[in-house]
């Protein structure tokens, strides 16, 4: 299509790398006026009775989700008052929402994305500078493959399948719009109906349910 894109490569969860990641955008492409934070971990997360888990699982855990979307935030929030316009666009998780068995981290890191998006909505508001998040339900990836967490079978989603990867990135791209302005600090739940039915994502049947 003619753009430019540039792909780097960097700790997201540190904050001086995230700061020179952002640095080199602005050498060679100039302002960042859309970010999405997309970057966290799934591998690995979940399974573990929280007496198993160690003080490295939960540091490892909240840190590889929160921190890359609170780093990546502050490093672009003050470009983006200082022009009077931007928009950051947070991905969460269903398991932000509501509880799983044997869940901590990824559950806590993705609930604390929830609550960094309203902050970052009521903090930037007056700049001109929208928060608005974005909390899939179960879109099969690689890491959720790998992952042990109890995972949602289409059955118990009320459209009867699980999300397709494309049908994120519309909303993604009216988030970014100014056709989406006037609308900050706002969780959209993208699951099939899961959240609204009530067993999804946690993989369990409401009781009767056979």
């Amino acid at each position: 299509s003619g753009r430019r894109s540039l792909a780097i490569s960097a700790d997201l969860a540190a904050g001086e790398p995230v700061n020179t990641v952002f640095q080199r955008i602005a050498e060679e492409l100039g302002p960042v006026d859309v970010l999405v934070n997309n970057a966290g971990l799934v591998a690995g997360q979940g399974g573990k009775p929280i007496w198993d888990l160690t003080d490295g699982d939960w540091r490892g855990g909240i840190s590889g989700i929160l921190d890359p979307a609170f780093f990546c935030s502050r490093a672009v929030s003050k470009p983006m008052c200082d022009r009077g316009r931007g928009k950051i666009i947070n991905i969460s998780s269903g398991l932000g929402l509501r509880g799983a068995r044997d869940n901590y981290m990824y559950g806590c890191a993705k609930g604390a994305v929830v609550q960094l998006t309203r902050s970052l909505a009521v903090s930037l508001g007056r700049w001109g500078v929208t928060a608005n998040c974005i909390v899939p339900g179960f879109f099969p990836t690689e890491g959720a493959s790998a992952s042990p967490m109890s995972l949602p079978s289409a059955e118990f989603i009320p459209v009867g399948r699980v999300g397709r990867p494309e049908e994120i990135g519309p909303l993604a791209v009216w988030l970014a719009s100014s056709a989406s302005d006037y609308v900050t600090g706002e969780i959209f739940v993208i699951d099939g109906g899961g959240l609204a039915g009530g067993y999804a994502p946690t993989g369990y049947a409401p009781a009767g349910k056979q």
